[in-house]
């Protein structure tokens, strides 16, 4: 049923002026990543420009600044060269600063081995943390012990300031073999979350913290029946508490049109979010990057190539975008 549903929100017909601003909005949501052995500050500058600026030639082309990415996602220790290139001392870069931590991508560091590399990343200058968790630990039945691996992570998060980074918990829904293995998941890792820092609505541009499909280096990653899922569980909890968690599929999403099916998914599952303190949101506030990011940093052009497409008529090259 979940993957049926899931296919019916690839069926919607979309007129061009409403694919126009669901791709904006695709394109303010991106974390763009670079999680490979072979980075430099050198190719991480050059992240740090392309989110901030994903299309030099914007206003002349499409006649508008385009919108900066949500977040920029790298090892730990690149996180200095992103405070260099995003927090300059005269004005303050709105993209984010995220770091995996916590053994990225097994997962199989002892645990205090992973607290520590989250304390070193958020003393650095991480705004958001993007955690692993045990997949051995959940599948062997150990709820607890994942349970109490999301909590400490997330009290490792606190700054000298008393506030806390973001955490977005990895589940790596690829080899958790079932939905409903997913769903628990996803139920084990709010929960936890929520114990140490409650993410209310009031935190919209504070504390909200995430679930995530995947790391990118297992197959299958993030797929559309899985985000419904999660979404699910995410929706279950605010209706129960009113708190609110955000949602982050990655890896496998390539296509600006894969960013449009996601994002109809996205408002038809979450609905608006009728609460106190976000009057001055309009329309649907799930979709914003505040609740909703993507993965995928090969989907930056795309975006880019299909906004060209519909203001002049004709697709450019990819090699016409610089590389993210």
């Amino acid at each position: 049923m979940a993957t049926e549903r899931a296919a019916s929100f690839t069926k919607r017909s979309i007129k061009d002026a409403s694919k126009r601003e669901l791709l904006l909005t695709a394109l303010s949501m991106l974390d763009l990543t670079t999680l490979e052995g072979k980075d430099s500050p050198e190719k991480v500058r050059g992240l740090c420009a392309k989110a901030m600026r994903p299309y030099e030639r914007d206003e002349r082309v499409l006649g508008q600044r385009l919108p900066s990415v949500g977040a920029v996602c790298v090892y730990p220790n690149l996180i200095p060269t992103c405070v260099e290139m995003l927090r300059p001392p005269a004005a303050e870069s709105s993209v984010k600063i995220a770091a995996v931590a916590t053994g990225f991508p097994s997962g199989q560091f002892p645990l205090d081995v992973r607290l520590e590399d989250v304390r070193q990343a958020v003393a650095m200058g991480a705004d958001e943390i993007d955690m692993v968790i045990s997949r051995g630990l959940f599948l062997a039945g150990q709820h607890d012990k994942l349970w109490e691996e999301v909590r400490e992570t997330k009290k490792a998060c606190k700054r000298a300031d008393g506030s806390y980074a973001h955490l977005k918990v990895i589940l790596e829904t690829g080899e958790l073999e079932t939905f409903d293995n997913v769903r628990l998941a996803s139920d084990i890792s709010i929960r936890a979350m929520h114990e140490v820092c409650p993410s209310g609505p009031a935190d919209a541009h504070g504390n909200i913290d995430f679930i995530k499909t995947s790391t990118g280096k297992v197959q299958p990653a993030a797929t559309m029946p899985v985000t419904l899922v999660m979404l699910e569980a995410i929706r279950d909890w605010y209706l129960e508490t009113g708190h609110v968690v955000g949602m982050k599929p990655a890896g496998g999403i390539r296509t600006a049109k894969q960013a449009v099916h996601y994002l109809v998914m996205v408002h038809e599952v979450m609905g608006p979010l009728n609460v106190p303190g976000f009057a001055e949101v309009a329309g649907n506030p799930w979709m914003t990057n505040n609740y909703f990011r993507f993965g995928a940093s090969t989907l930056c052009n795309d975006i880019l190539r299909q906004l060209v497409k519909l203001k002049t008529g004709k697709y450019v090259a990819g090699y016409d975008f610089a590389e993210a």
